[in-house]
């Protein structure tokens, strides 16, 4: 996992945070995954609001609208899974602002994206042979079934993104625990 993060693009990294810390005020920023991913996006999502931005999950019955100039992030490592390019083609008609962590920038979600981080990891199931030939060729599969090592990568990645943010928004983990859930 180490060797996926040292090869994020260092720039694409800050792209991402200066459109994070871009809709502070009256912007709003949505998430949305599916599946292992989709809970990546989730987790994001709560780091996000204790830092104090207006943050909403995609398909919860308390989303608001989406408004011109808002932000969707979209986790997917595919980039092409259905329900994340469906909700990504929706925002960018309502005028939306489109980041997109993905494995794949070639893929869908990214070539729409205004804003693309990738994150190696996910990689695709292997359909042109079977088990055994790969086996006598050599060609092994991952230890980290399907997208594992791209999910916990994200998680990863995600985290230390809220780092960055709370340093420059000069929070502290103090701040960041008065906006944690209390109904627990």
């Amino acid at each position: 996992m180490v060797n996926v993060l040292s090869e994020v693009d260092e720039s694409e990294v800050e792209r991402l945070a200066s459109t994070v810390l871009r809709t502070l005020g009256d912007r709003k920023i949505f998430v949305v995954g599916a599946g292992r991913s989709g809970l990546v996006a989730k987790a994001f999502a709560m780091r996000l609001m204790h830092l104090g931005f207006s943050v909403h999950v995609v398909g919860e019955t308390i989303t608001p609208r989406m408004d011109p100039e808002d932000l969707l992030i979209v986790i997917s490592g595919s980039g092409e899974t259905l329900y994340p390019v469906t909700i990504a083609k929706q925002a960018k008609e309502l005028g939306g602002i489109l980041a997109v962590i993905t494995s794949y920038p070639d893929s869908t979600l990214g070539k729409m994206a205004d804003v693309t981080v990738v994150i190696k990891g996910r990689v695709l199931p292997s359909t042109h042979m079977d088990y055994e030939s790969r086996q006598i060729m050599g060609i092994h599969e991952p230890l980290t079934p399907l997208g594992t090592l791209f999910e916990i990568s994200t998680l990863v990645f995600c985290d230390a993104l809220i780092s960055e943010l709370a340093s420059r928004l000069g929070k502290t983990e103090e701040d960041l625990a008065r906006r944690h859930a209390t109904l627990e």
